[in-house]
């Protein structure tokens, strides 16, 4: 029978991470596999397999420019279901941030952002997104102060 270790040195490395130290509270309840859309539409994205090896100490199986990790959209769903405020989400953003220290980025992240620095928005706005806002009744959208941008990217 083989020993199965807990990676604790990997488990300090995420906690230092903005958001990384909530994996700690969660107790695979499975409330954001229920709720996650990328779960829904891909077989191998599951949030609380993610969790689980966080809490491992698995950096092999989640650090990589290939890793499971990047399917997340980032829609905040399972933040907001989970009754142990984990914010699952929120400790995937810092899985990726540790991929982005140690520069095992897939190839169109430095696209999507240098898209942001250099308009304020991961996409292109057009005149359609603004008047298809109109016709619901909302505002049209501001150019983001690109100035306070630049500041926060030094």
């Amino acid at each position: 029978m083989t020993e199965k270790k807990v990676g604790f040195e990997f488990r300090e490395r995420l906690n230092k991470i903005v958001g990384g130290n909530h994996h700690n509270y969660c107790y695979q309840c499975g409330s954001c596999v229920a709720i996650c859309p990328a779960a829904r539409f891909s077989d191998d994205f599951n949030p609380r397999d993610i969790l689980l090896k966080t809490l491992l100490g698995k950096p092999e199986e989640l650090i990589s420019a290939d890793s499971i990790i990047w399917k997340c959209t980032n829609c905040y769903s399972c933040y907001e279901r989970c009754p142990q405020d984990v914010r699952p989400v929120e400790v995937i953003i810092a899985l990726k941030n540790i991929c982005a220290e140690d520069g095992v980025l897939p190839p169109n992240v430095d696209k999507f952002s240098d898209t942001i620095a250099k308009s304020g928005r991961s996409v292109v706005m057009t005149s359609t997104v603004n008047r298809r806002r109109a016709e619901l009744g909302l505002p049209e959208l501001k150019d983001p102060p690109l100035n306070e941008l630049e500041i926060l990217l030094e």
